[in-house]
């Protein structure tokens, strides 16, 4: 009984591996479709048509919201094709006034019960749909945003190509003011291009990211705003790909959002987002998955998938775990670590240890590829990071130093893999010896950068290696999201960068 027991839960767990494994590589697959970019140049001969209403939502947010309605104003496009408006939300402070003193038009909501800029959107959209003048779509902002002059030029090139709602690309505006601004700004360049872009080139939709989008009113009408929740942009796009629409991909529309300075700020900022996440899963995920097997949709399909985020998340790190849990046990589980490690190390062939050293360099360069393809990071910059990668041969030289030389037999492990039924043992580096050499390695390799290159270049390589502590909170904050996924209350982060559009361009 004990056996049958043990077996039933070694077969569970399998099939929660290979699960996500799948989802894994389905991820993978999709970013390998970012790399590819198109540059469209009919937008450039493309007439202006569409008339907008560009809408900014703003809750006390006197130090910005200046600096976005002079950003507005500047955009190239004709004056008459579009206009300014401002919702002060429930504030308390100078907001209204500055912006109607930048020129923008302003709508001051003061209701109490209903906060949050899901209902703020909803309450001005009623008021635009009432109004003389008549706008063919309607683009959304936050108040802390810097937006590209050319936004409105590849909106309205996209809306003539017969999207109903498009994203344009949510840059950072402050990416050099803490580490955690850093990591965020990498997370969104990351996303960006390896997922935004990629479901584009495939055909699939893309996901509305809070602001820097705009809306066909007709559409608007029709399918009704009703996103109130934590994430209203995720809720309105489910919204979307139900009724068979899919979201367009502007990838040179960029509009730049500050990012959180804190780690507070950050954790309560991303915990919403989570909340909210698992918000619209709890309702959306059954009918998007209905929706795609009925009608065999791929679209819908990977609309559902996206939903799964939070549970993505916790997927991930259990089976990380997991992993964790086969090295010290022998456990014979499916690993994705396990598998790299039947192609790398079950052969001690000098061309499985050249395998091994090249995956090793790829899988450390593939965020600094992406970095370098959307020219946020400089080529100078790569080549350190290029320079860095070696470890993984520094590593192996090292490795096969301490192998032939028994003395140093206590940095060394017997690992014993099941293939094919036989169980075999290969000697790997232990947990110890790698933790102390990568220190070893880090350090010299900082002392080196802060000789021969600038301070700054010092500082964005420290950040990218902290950008990994960045990802981990991720895995007590999704939790945190969930367990609260019912709660509504709304908290407003506060902007402080007062920036230009001249300084991010």
């Amino acid at each position: 009984m004990g056996e049958f027991v043990y077996n039933f839960v070694i077969c569970g767990i399998n099939v929660f591996q290979v699960s996500v494994i799948i989802l894994t590589m389905y991820y993978l697959i999709i970013s390998l479709f970012g790399f590819y970019k198109k540059e469209d140049k009919d937008v450039e001969n493309c007439k202006p048509e569409k008339k907008f209403a560009l809408l900014v939502a703003a809750h006390n947010e006197e130090m910005v919201i200046g600096k976005i309605v002079d950003s507005l104003k500047e955009l190239d496009y004709p004056k008459d094709l579009y206009d300014i408006l401002v919702i002060a939300d429930n504030c308390t402070d100078k907001t209204a006034e500055i912006a109607r003193k930048h020129g923008g038009n302003v709508y001051e909501r003061n209701v109490s019960d209903k906060r949050g800029k899901g209902y703020a959107l909803e309450w001005m959209f009623a008021r635009i749909f009432k109004m003389d003048t008549q706008y063919d779509a309607i683009a959304i902002f936050d108040a802390d945003n810097l937006v590209s002059k050319n936004f409105l030029n590849e909106m309205n090139y996209k809306l003539l190509k017969g999207y109903k709602v498009v994203q344009g690309y949510i840059d950072s505006k402050n990416p050099d003011d803490s580490w955690i601004t850093q990591s965020y700004s990498i997370s969104f360049w990351t996303a960006n291009r390896l997922f935004q872009l990629g479901r584009a080139n495939l055909g699939l939709s893309s996901q509305i990211g809070g602001t820097g989008f705009c809306m066909d009113t007709e559409i608007l009408k029709k399918l009704g705003w009703g996103s109130t929740c934590l994430t209203e942009d995720l809720e309105f796009t489910c919204k979307l790909v139900l009724n068979g629409h899919k979201v367009g991909w502007a990838h040179n529309a960029i509009v730049y959002d500050e990012k959180p300075l804190t780690l507070k700020q950050s954790w309560n900022q991303r915990k919403r987002w989570m909340q909210g996440f698992a918000d619209v899963f709890s309702r959306f995920f059954v009918r998007l998955m209905k929706k795609a097997v009925k009608e065999r949709s791929f679209i819908t399909l990977d609309c559902a998938l996206y939903t799964m985020q939070p549970y993505f998340t916790l997927f991930m790190a259990a089976s990380a775990v997991i992993s964790l849990i086969k090295v010290f046990s022998g456990i014979d589980v499916i690993t994705l670590d396990g598998i790299f490690r039947d192609i790398f190390y079950s052969s001690q062939s000098s061309y499985s240890q050249y395998a091994w050293m090249i995956f090793s360099i790829g899988q450390f360069l593939f965020t600094p590829i992406v970095m370098l393809l959307e020219t946020k990071l400089s080529k100078k910059m790569f080549g350190v990071f290029a320079l860095y990668s070696l470890n993984a041969v520094v590593f192996s030289e090292i490795f096969r130093y301490l192998r032939d030389n028994s003395k140093y037999k206590e940095f060394l492990v017997t690992h014993h893999l099941a293939i094919e039924n036989v169980n075999k043992g290969y000697i790997i580096p232990s947990i110890e010896y790698t933790v102390l050499i990568t220190i070893i390695y880090i350090m010299m390799f900082v002392f080196i950068i802060g000789m021969i290159d600038r301070k700054y270049s010092l500082k964005i390589f420290i950040w990218y290696m902290l950008f990994s502590i960045y990802t981990l909170t991720w895995i007590p904050i999704t939790v945190q999201g969930i367990l609260n996924k019912d709660k509504k209350e709304w908290s407003h982060t506060k902007h402080i960068r007062q920036i230009s559009i001249q300084e991010v361009e």
